[in-house]
């Protein structure tokens, strides 16, 4: 397979030093200092920060490849850059004060765990912010929290200071585990009121930053931003495995047997499948994100029932990745499931990913399906 085209800020030595870290920042169950460091000098974190702060301000499908290239070397660190990445573009879609706050030093690392389980209670100038808030991603090196909440009565996002929150060790899973998602807690901080933003804004592409910034960047809505972002640890991955695999057909004689693995037909069509599947996903995305593209850079609204299709297209992704490396990894041997081989663990990372709540293939595929023939789909759906 052709070697992917370099994304912004991230060179193949980069993802080089993602997968010799791999190890290494599972145990920790956060991403090393060292990686922390690359991140921030590599450029990436102003990939889709607004230019008038500094930033890049691409053209938000950039970000796709950059994830997905990431994977190849860790999929936890790329997750965890990824979102890191996203959540520069989130917050630029605040209000002009929270961003000359929040902005005031440059790109900031800032976990969003997004899930309305806080309450905000009006205060003059603002309100009091309650809540406990799980899978915040990064949260070990925040500079910054966002935070879903309902302040009196509406879904909002929320911004404060990671000072500002208490975070509690709750991380031990299968597979992603240098995320370090672990849970904060928030008790009864006052939020000033300029740091909100309405989730139906910000689901619309309808933010006070999409008026600021005037480019079609911050039109993006957001599940559709965050799926498919978040459905590239899983792609790269699965490319990351077939290459993997590819390889080990090269040198792998199977036991008692004696027999090349490449010489085995049966070998040869799991990788051919695998690349055709994965041909197909790539396609898939470009295509997503192109509709999406075209549609905010012509100043057009993004409809629910696209914004759903993207969700879909995003979940089908991580499944078929998914399949991909089961598929591989079925066909690998024995000695593919010792700790310290990738395919081992890309599977049990991908199997955690597919766990995400933007994923559940039923439910992505119903919303898509419902909204198609005219069925009546809450307003706040995550679409």
């Amino acid at each position: 397979m052709t070697s992917p085209v370099a994304a912004p800020g991230i060179t193949d030595e980069f993802v080089a030093r993602l997968a010799e870290r791999a190890g290494e920042a599972e145990k920790l169950r956060r991403l090393p200092q060292a990686t922390i460091d690359d991140y921030r000098a590599c450029g990436l974190a102003r990939l889709l920060q607004p230019a008038r702060y500094g930033g890049q301000q691409a053209e938000f499908p950039e970000i796709f490849d950059a994830v997905r290239r990431m994977a190849h070397g860790c999929a936890s660190s790329a997750w965890t850059l990824g979102f890191y990445t996203l959540h520069n573009w989130m917050l630029a879609l605040l209000s002009e004060q929270a961003q000359d706050e929040v902005f005031a030093d440059g790109p900031v690392l800032c976990p969003a765990p997004l899930a309305p389980t806080g309450r905000g209670t009006p205060v003059d100038g603002g309100f009091r912010l309650t809540g406990r808030w799980s899978w915040a991603t990064g949260v070990m090196d925040a500079d910054w929290v966002l935070v879903g909440a309902f302040c009196d009565p509406d879904p909002a996002l929320v911004l404060l200071p990671a000072a500002d929150v208490h975070v509690e060790d709750v991380w031990h899973t299968a597979g992603m585990c240098a995320t370090g998602s672990n849970d904060v807690i928030v008790d009864d901080v006052w939020v000033p009121g300029h740091r909100l933003v309405k989730v139906t804004d910000i689901y619309a592409g309808t933010t006070p930053g999409a008026q600021l910034h005037d480019a079609a960047t911050y039109r993006w809505p957001m599940v559709p931003a965050l799926a498919l972002t978040a459905a590239m640890p899983a792609l790269g991955s699965a490319e990351m495995v077939a290459d993997t695999y590819a390889r080990r057909l090269g040198e792998r004689v199977l036991a008692y047997s004696g027999v090349a693995q490449k010489d085995q037909p049966a070998a040869q069509l799991r990788l051919g499948q695998a690349r055709v599947r994965l041909r197909a996903l790539r396609a898939l995305l470009d295509d997503t994100a192109s509709r999406i593209q075209d549609a905010v850079g012509s100043g057009q609204r993004v409809s629910r029932a696209a914004r759903a299709n993207a969700r879909v297209a995003a979940a089908h992704i991580v499944h078929e990745s998914r399949a991909v490396i089961a598929d591989l990894l079925e066909a690998s041997g024995a000695s593919a499931q010792f700790l310290d081989n990738p395919l081992q663990r890309a599977k049990r990372d991908v199997d955690v990913i597919s766990g995400h709540v933007v994923f559940d293939y039923d439910v992505s595929r119903e919303l898509a399906g419902a909204l198609e023939i005219g069925v009546k789909v809450s307003p706040i759906a995550m679409i």
